[in-house]
């Protein structure tokens, strides 16, 4: 469904960093993204060293968004059940984290056996 062609296009955006998230006096800020108001913030009038600003220039294509970084679209597999069907030229198989040992090691030799792609 999904050519090479379309994979190879998705593109990484910069780690957007909340503005000054490093320094020594802000140790309890999180790293997750705030708009800089500041009157004098650096990062706010765009200077490069501060690091960028999330816009809409920085957008994947529509045929590209929520698509894993390897460009394969991504099924959440809880049961050997989950795995009829599936394309394997356009889906990855990530196994659900509450799936026990014994299970696991189940519909990992049934991917293999399939020809899927693994990404847990």
């Amino acid at each position: 469904m999904k050519s090479d062609k379309l994979r190879s296009k998705k593109v990484k955006h910069p780690r957007f960093v909340r503005p000054n998230v490093g320094r020594p006096d802000r140790r309890r800020l999180k790293d997750t993204w705030r708009k800089p108001r500041g009157v004098d913030n650096k990062q706010r009038e765009k200077q490069v060293k501060m690091g960028a600003l999330p816009n809409v220039g920085y957008r994947n294509p529509r045929a590209l968004r929520g698509l894993h970084p390897s460009g394969y679209s991504e099924v959440l597999v809880r049961s050997l059940h989950d795995l009829d069907g599936i394309d394997k030229e356009s889906v990855a198989v990530r196994i659900a984290s509450s799936i026990g040992k014994r299970k696991r090691e189940q519909i990992v030799s049934k991917v293999t056996e399939l020809g899927l792609k693994l990404l847990n």
